[in-house]
Formats: C-alpha cells, structure tokens, sequence
C-alpha cells in the first residue's frame, strides 16, 4: 500500500506491506456539504448557549479578541474577517484588540502573522502579542484549585468584552485544545503555566488524550476561563488539509463541550500493539519544531509494543521549540535520568518545558525513536537522544533490521489527530 505522510508543507509517499495497521482519523472522510465561510457564519449566528456576540458587544468600548500563534493551525483567514464583522455589526466604533496567545512560546513574527492572518488584516487590525515572561503585563486572578497563581495578561481582564477563537483537536494532556485553553497557557503568566503543567498533573492518568473527565490540567484551565470572564468562543474543527469541517460559537463551556464530542466522534480508533509505529505531527505548522511534535509521539506510544521502535517523521526546520527543553535532554545521560528528575519536582518549583521533556522522557525511556527530520536538526536530535534519519524509507529499513522482516507494523499518517483506545496496558 502507499501512504501519504504529511511532512512541512509537502507530503511524502511511501510503500509498505498490504499488512501495515493504518489508524486514520474519520476526518479524512468527513465531507461537509458547506463551504468553510458558511460553516463559521452560521456558527455565529447560532451561537450554542448564548447570545450572539455583535449582541455582547452592544455598548462595549473595549473588545479584546484572543487568537492562536503561528503553532496553531487555525484557519484564522478565514474565521478572523467573519468574526470582526459580527463583532461590528451593532457596534462598529468599538476598540479591538487582537491578542496573540502564544502561551509559553516564542513571539510570532510578522511574516508569520501576515501568512496566519493575511496582510489585509494584520495592517488594518490592532495586534498585540502576549508575552508570557512579562510580570508587568500581568493582572492577578486569585488561586486556581490546583493552588497555583493566576495571572493572566492585562489587556484581557481590562477588556469590556473578551472573546477567543481557535481549534479543537485531541491534546496529549489537556484532553482536548480550544475553548478554555485560550485563557490557560494562551495569555497566562509563565508562573500560571508553569503550575498547571506541573510534574504531578502531567503524570496523572487522567491527563490523557480525547479526556476531560477528572482531568486536573483541564480543571484549571476552566477555572481560569470563568475568572478571565471569557464571554463567547468561535472554535473549528479541521480535516487534514487545515480546512474547515465544523464551526462551534457561543459560550466557552457548552460550545467548547459541542465540539470536544464532534472531535471525539471522529478521532477515536482502536490501538494495535505493533513493533514499528510510523507517524507524523501533520505537517506545517504544527511539525516545525521538535517540542510540538512531542504531541503525536504520543499517540505512537499508544500504539507501539514495550520494545516497539518509533518513526517520527516531522521537518522541524526551526530547530528544537525550547532552549530550556532541549539542554534538559542534552545535558542528561539519559532519557530514564530525565524522567527519574522530573518526577521529584515540586509545583512550585516547575521550570520551562519541564511538562514537554517529561512526556519525551517518558516515551524514549521505553522506545527507541528514529527520527526523520530536516538536517538542520541532525545533531539536535542526537542531544536529545533520538537517532536522526533522513528518509522514512531508510528509517523503516533500520526497524525492519532490528525487529525483524516479519515485524508488525501501524502507520499513524496524522499522530495528533487522532485518540488511540490502546489495545493492552503499556
């Protein structure tokens, strides 16, 4: 069989046995009998569980929207122009604000914001990037019930009205993204992140893909939502090619909870226990760098046997996604070593990236990753203890080699689009 595999903005093909296991999301199939800008516009006008939002704005000044960054493929072409002219539509001398939420990673670039937001926008709108190291920025919101700090970006709390928009896809430890979680990371402190991304909550079992029932992470980042006062939500869900399949507005709880179901009812496929699993990150822009593509190695972990090898195939052109992140690895013996390390570390004492190396170490403790990436990355990888490769043919012919010509495989063509039900405990 060939199977496509999405690799930066390309997609590569490759021949495997007709015996190869291939767990796809149903959103491949999913055929939406309406265009993108119909599916959002009729979104906002039946909002789920609340007025329309150019009803919200009604008399509000200060109206800030918060956006996803340049990891996070949101359609926002699309939603952004349809969402400013509801906003606009009873109120069209309000003040917007546009805020980046770039959570815990670096500052979009405006190249990057004018391909995300389309140059028309980005010159007519007011954008301000949230930067999470910045304590001036922030205004306190109380405890979370985990009983960290909450401190979120300024802009947001002063806001006469705040509203978000994003993209729900399964999340290795939130359960699902979009909705609530533009509040927490998207434009909270680093102290706030770095609490809810503690050791302990990452290593819960509830912190798990497609779960929300139970989970601490997810708690908080309600908890954060309610307190931020977030009034209205435009998120989407998207099939492979990043286009719009299903648009969810109204309130942050009750249409975030709408979509989560719609997203699950595709997403779910049954584990397998193979001894080579291949898989990717979906391409640009959520395969650029090795951090976020931690994400889908967890739905290979899900899949692969103890022993299994894992083949990650993404571009990771911009290097390693965390300083911090990356010299956790490098300066280590091993991945074991990381795992044995974070495990002991307190909340209140988390550091940046701490939950990302967790899980990786959590992964390369147990497999063995041959990762095929752009060359740039080649001795980034090897610090990090991963085997670089530079095809996904080559790295399948060194599996094959170790486990055997008879070694069963599972190709997962899109690792963060999918909830493995894993097949036996790992």
């Amino acid at each position: 069989m060939l199977i496509k595999f999405p690799f930066g903005k390309e997609k590569i093909e490759v021949e495997l046995p007709d015996s190869t296991d291939v767990l796809e999301s149903k959103a491949t199939e999913y055929v939406p009998t309406k265009s993108q800008e119909e599916l959002v516009q009729e979104a906002l006008e039946n909002p789920i569980g609340s007025k329309r939002v150019s009803e919200l704005a009604v008399g509000k000044k200060n109206i800030v929207i918060i956006t996803s960054d340049h990891t996070r493929p949101v359609p926002s072409k699309v939603t952004l122009p349809l969402y400013l002219k509801e906003i606009r539509k009873n109120n069209p001398t309000c003040d917007i604000t546009i805020l980046i939420a770039t959570g815990f990673h670096r500052e979009t670039t405006k190249e990057e914001m004018i391909d995300k937001y389309g140059e028309d926008i980005v010159k007519s709108e007011k954008f301000v990037i949230h930067k999470s190291q910045n304590d001036e920025d922030m205004a306190y919101l109380g405890k979370l019930p985990s009983g960290g700090d909450l401190l979120i970006n300024k802009l947001a709390v002063e806001a006469d009205l705040l509203v978000s928009e994003g993209f729900i896809e399964p999340h290795f430890f939130a359960g699902f993204s979009g909705g609530r979680k533009s509040i927490l990371p998207g434009i909270a402190s680093q102290k706030t992140v770095f609490g809810n991304h503690c050791a302990k909550f990452i290593a819960s079992d509830k912190s798990r893909t497609g779960n929300l029932d139970g989970n601490p992470i997810h708690k908080d980042m309600e908890f954060a939502a309610k307190e931020a006062k977030l009034a209205f939500i435009l998120n989407v869900a998207i099939d492979a090619d990043k286009k719009v399949i299903a648009a969810f507005a109204g309130d942050p709880f009750k249409a975030h909870e709408e979509g989560c179901a719609f997203v699950k009812g595709l997403s779910v496929v049954e584990g397998t226990d193979a001894d080579i699993v291949i898989t990717t990150n979906g391409g640009y822009p959520l395969d650029q760098n090795i951090y976020q593509s931690v994400k889908s190695m967890t739905a290979a972990e899900a899949c692969a046997k103890p022993d299994g090898i894992i083949i990650e195939a993404s571009k990771c052109n911009d290097g390693h996604g965390g300083e911090s992140f990356y010299q956790t690895f490098k300066n280590a013996k091993s991945a074991q070593e990381v795992e044995d390390t974070i495990l002991k570390v307190k909340m209140e004492d988390t550091i940046a990236d701490q939950w990302e190396s967790q899980i990786l170490a959590r992964i390369l403790a147990r497999h063995e990753v041959l990762y095929v990436a752009d060359e740039s990355a080649k001795q980034i990888l090897e610090d990090m203890h991963m085997q670089y490769v530079p095809t996904i043919k080559e790295a399948l012919e060194i599996a094959l080699e170790k486990k055997g010509k008879n070694a069963k495989i599972a190709v997962i063509p899109e690792g963060i689009s999918v909830i493995v039900n894993p097949k036996s405990a790992k």
